[in-house]
């Protein structure tokens, strides 16, 4: 699993280079991953002070990664709150 704390704004700054922003790609690989896009292709005509809208947030995808491919509960790693897993791992 691949993830960058930081995303890019989809607007180029000054300096012709992208600040940081509020939304990033997330890859998952290996042999259980169903394959696809999960959540909203992004939207370069809809953005929030010129960042990417998020659609889906990363605590389900570390959820859905902790319970169903390392088979620990997400609670100890991500707190109380339950995140709703994706059906990206094939069980």
């Amino acid at each position: 699993m691949t993830w960058s704390e930081f995303g890019r704004r989809a607007k180029s700054n000054a300096s012709v280079g992208t600040d940081h922003g509020s939304a990033a790609p997330l890859f998952i690989f290996g042999t259980p991953v169903t394959g696809g896009l999960y959540g909203q292709r992004p939207d370069l005509g809809n953005l929030d002070d010129d960042n990417l809208i998020f659609t889906t947030d990363y605590r389900r995808v570390y959820a859905t990664v902790l319970e169903q491919w390392l088979g620990t509960p997400s609670e100890a790693v991500l707190g109380r709150k339950r995140f709703q897993p994706l059906p990206i791992i094939n069980a």
